[in-house]
């Protein structure tokens, strides 16, 4: 494998002044035996060599790994997609599977599962999940010109931050930071695009009417929110650790999808007047099961009422209650779920 860092100044020059270059030492090194695959990191910063990729790629089907933190520059750039030769996967932090035994349901609540983060002692974790976000800031944002006013962005962030897993609206956002509606929505965008946060759909069975109604947002992983909000600090508050919680689980869903390639999507549900549902998982545009998200040991009848009234319209879609019981059982119409168990029999919905 040949590999090529473009955070690398030499590296980053060399190719930014003759990209060209790329695509003459990578045929020489293949046309004599010497690589077979070609490593680029941080391929956003220089998206014209994705010309000379794809150059290769049809002279010699040589096969290509290009890995970046965001895709912004080459969207909104026109650069070369490679369109029919490349396939797109996400790179998520740890999931539960992935750190098995060792996983601590608090402090994974408190200080997510970035890999450069987990397993740290509690200061040096705070201290490196500081560090994200002002390297996130001032690299990524700022060095790549995607905003004007690096204050306003970073106010943005902490209200982001704040209303992380609520439903969006522009307005309520741009009011808190002074500014207007498109300038939020922006942001928004450069979020999703750097892979910092995502929307959640609300479920409408007409595809127009569900691109009008409010999403939610949520930001990739605990720790940076919890950053953000400038609550790293345990115990956790058990309103903040409700919504924490649910974070949680929606990202380890989402990580899931993505990890096996399925076609079930996420959404979630909520009426006028607003009894709500945290999730629904729907295949070929049928709901599959639905779910609601509790942080609680004990439930009590009034956690039912989302799923009674989701039930009412949905009469033969399996309904779930995921919380933090030690066994799960079975009430009435619902599923009680502890969240391990959840997470293991996640499968047959995919």
């Amino acid at each position: 494998m040949w590999e090529i860092n473009l955070l690398a100044t030499d590296q980053y020059y060399k190719y930014a002044q003759a990209p060209e270059l790329l695509r003459k030492e990578a045929l020489e090194k293949i046309n004599s035996g010497q690589v077979d695959i070609i490593f680029i990191d941080e391929i956003q910063r220089l998206p014209v060599l994705l010309n000379e990729v794809q150059l290769v790629i049809d002279q010699t089907g040589c096969r290509f790994i290009l890995t970046g933190s965001s895709s912004r520059k080459l969207k909104r750039g026109g650069a070369n997609l490679l369109g029919g030769r490349a396939v797109q996967r996400t790179l998520s932090p740890f999931m539960v599977r992935e750190i098995g035994a060792g996983f601590q349901l608090e402090d994974v609540l408190l200080y997510g599962s970035l890999p450069s983060v987990f397993g740290r002692d509690s200061a040096s974790r705070r201290d490196l999940l500081n560090a994200y976000v002002h390297i996130y800031l001032k690299e990524e944002i700022q060095s790549e010109g995607l905003v004007r006013n690096i204050g306003v962005f970073s106010r943005f962030l902490n209200v982001a931050a704040s209303q992380s897993g609520e439903l969006l609206s522009y307005a309520n956002v741009g009011r808190e930071c002074h500014v207007k509606d498109p300038v939020i929505k922006g942001y928004f965008e450069i979020l999703e695009d750097t892979l910092i946060g995502f929307r959640l759909e609300p479920w409408v069975k007409s595809v127009r009417k569900r691109l009008a109604a409010h999403p939610k947002f949520y930001l990739f992983d605990t720790g940076v929110t919890n950053t953000l909000n400038q609550s790293l600090f345990a115990p956790i508050p058990a309103l903040l650790r409700g919504r924490l919680f649910e974070q949680f689980l929606v990202l380890e869903t989402r990580r899931t999808l993505e990890r096996s390639l399925s076609d079930t999507a996420m959404y979630f549900w909520r009426t006028n007047h607003q009894a709500e549902v945290d999730l629904l998982l729907v295949r070929q545009n049928q709901i599959v099961a639905a779910f609601e998200i509790k942080a609680k040991r004990s439930i009590s009848s009034a956690d039912f009422s989302g799923l009674r009234a989701f039930g009412q319209e949905h009469p033969k879609v399996p309904l779930h209650l995921i919380c933090e019981v030690e066994h799960s059982y079975q009430d009435q119409s619902v599923h009680v779920l502890s969240w391990k168990d959840y997470l293991e029999r996640l499968e047959p919905y995919l």
